[in-house]
């Protein structure tokens, strides 16, 4: 049982506490998620190259979009095809990867417009533009193997994963570098302003230590570190991150890696939901997620989505005076 408060006293956790719920189950496979117009939940599902809309109040689910990208059923392949979704300006824009030649694919790895239920439009060509500029980082994937997008200003954020850097990138196409990193696998996003928030995998074996998160300023574009898994047993690989309740920073971590190729998810039901720390450190707020991919937080519930096609909410009620997650 999850409670909130800003330090775990016991007057505190009688008055606040958190109920986790499945609310949506019974699809293939899910992958990113956004919150998006109606303030529905919108996530990916890569393996029909498809959007996904759902209400976060019944969860109640329909088809947003269409004929994306769909990645091969090779389990290698996980983490291509259609792999997280963004607004700007009332469109639906949606990331792909995985999907071009050098991984056997015909389609265009990058950034695509919904421009209706079913067509779409590519704004930004990231695979090409990746090979082109490839990074200093050892790779064996020339258009790269991007993980997630948050829109910054008229445009985005992208991270990509395999060659270990974040890109902006317009709606005109243009493509910059903005942070280049060592063998770190930068993950999922959140913005605060003009400062980028992001959370990183580490190198296979993707141990607890490695993972950790990192901030920078448009401005400066100097990364630092705000924390790390260091001291945590058996859950590592963080995959995504977001502001919550008292502007703290949460972030889920996929769990225990055991490989046996690059790219391949976690052990199931390892994952974990954990609290980013003023002193560095994480806090464990909840244990045995399934795979999870993206975290969406709004208000008091927290979204998980996860690749077994399942979408968890843990719903919190609070008094003003608490604060934080933790778990009783």
């Amino acid at each position: 049982m999850l409670v909130s408060c800003d330090e775990p006293d016991m007057q505190c956790k009688k008055q606040a506490k958190i109920k986790t719920t499945q609310l949506v189950t019974g699809f293939e496979e899910f992958q990113g998620s956004a919150i998006g117009p109606g303030a529905d939940l919108y996530v990916t599902a890569p393996l029909t190259g498809s959007i996904w809309r759902i209400d976060r109040k019944t969860g109640k689910t329909g088809v947003f979009a269409t004929g994306l990208p769909a990645r091969v059923p090779d389990p290698y392949f996980q983490g291509s095809g259609v792999v997280d979704v963004a607004f700007l300006g009332g469109k639906a824009y949606a990331l792909v990867t995985g999907v071009a030649p050098d991984m056997g694919g015909d389609d265009v790895v990058g950034i695509y417009r919904m421009d209706s239920p079913n067509t779409f439009t590519v704004i930004a060509d990231i695979g090409a533009w990746s090979t082109a500029h490839p990074p200093a980082t050892p790779i064996f994937i020339s258009t790269g193997y991007q993980y997630a997008i948050q829109t910054y200003k008229n445009g985005f954020i992208v991270t990509d994963g395999h060659h270990n850097r974040v890109l902006q990138v317009g709606t005109d196409g243009k493509i910059t570098e903005l942070v280049a990193f060592d063998n770190v696998v930068p993950t999922g996003l959140a913005l605060q302003g003009h400062t980028v928030y992001l959370g990183k995998a580490g190198p296979i074996p993707h141990l607890p230590e490695d993972s950790k998160v990192f901030s920078f300023t448009m401005q400066s574009l100097m990364p630092r570190q705000l924390a790390s898994g260091a001291g945590l047993e058996n859950v590592g690989l963080l995959v995504d991150v977001e502001f919550g309740p008292g502007g703290a920073l949460f972030g889920i971590l996929q769990g225990y890696w055991d490989g046996p190729w690059d790219g391949a998810p976690a052990e199931p039901n390892t994952g974990a939901l954990v609290k980013v720390n003023a002193d560095g450190t994480f806090t464990i707020l909840k244990e045995g997620l399934n795979q999870p991919t993206s975290l969406e937080i709004m208000g008091t519930t927290a979204y998980v989505v996860g690749l077994a096609g399942e979408v968890w909410t843990l719903e919190m009620s609070t008094s003003r005076a608490c604060r934080g997650w933790y778990e009783q």
